[in-house]
């Protein structure tokens, strides 16, 4: 599937171009926000995600993302081995607003946004990405009250009890786009 992203203008990344990229998670995630998508041809779900982490964790490079359980999306990483997380130009802020505002159950995401799936891998990315990450799920667990530490994350992030899922996934794939859009 690799020659698809290549058509699309994306480039496979090497272990060692993916250990080299300049990415500030921070923004990445925090501000610049990532699509968390899980599916295939058969049925698919996408979701925005301003909450996750990236990093090194039992020697593999890994993303890490919560959803909450009764996102659509949850049904799809849950049913299926990969997921991905994809990472967009800020021209792309208002389609991702409309997928973390809207449920697939009630839409379809593709339609509304203009955003294109692509089909690679074990999982589903978009064309307008700028860079994609395709991740084989290794660790699920959901948060739990008795677990806060600090109560006032509970009290505010949680006061209706409907705690996320955390997901850890490896890094198995990684693309970057270096065509033109």
């Amino acid at each position: 599937m690799t020659d698809k992203m290549n058509e699309l203008g994306f480039e496979k990344l090497t272990g060692e171009q993916l250990l080299a990229l300049d990415l500030n998670v921070f923004r990445k995630i925090g501000q610049e926000w990532m699509l968390v998508t899980a599916g295939s041809e058969n049925g698919w779900n996408t979701m925005t995600a301003s909450w996750g982490f990236a990093g090194v964790m039992w020697g593999k490079n890994v993303i890490s993302t919560v959803i909450r359980p009764q996102r659509y999306t949850k049904e799809f990483i849950d049913k299926n081995e990969y997921f991905s997380i994809c990472f967009f130009d800020e021209k792309y802020k208002n389609a991702l607003a409309f997928c973390g505002g809207h449920s697939g159950r009630d839409c379809d995401k593709a339609k509304e946004t203009g955003l294109v799936p692509v089909f690679i891998d074990g999982s589903t990315v978009f064309e307008q990405a700028s860079l994609v990450f395709i991740c084989k799920k290794l660790y699920a667990q959901p948060m739990r009250k008795d677990c806060f530490i600090d109560k006032s994350c509970d009290e505010q992030w949680c006061s209706g009890g409907d705690y996320h899922v955390q997901y850890i996934g490896e890094i198995v794939a990684a693309y970057a786009f270096r065509g033109k859009k």
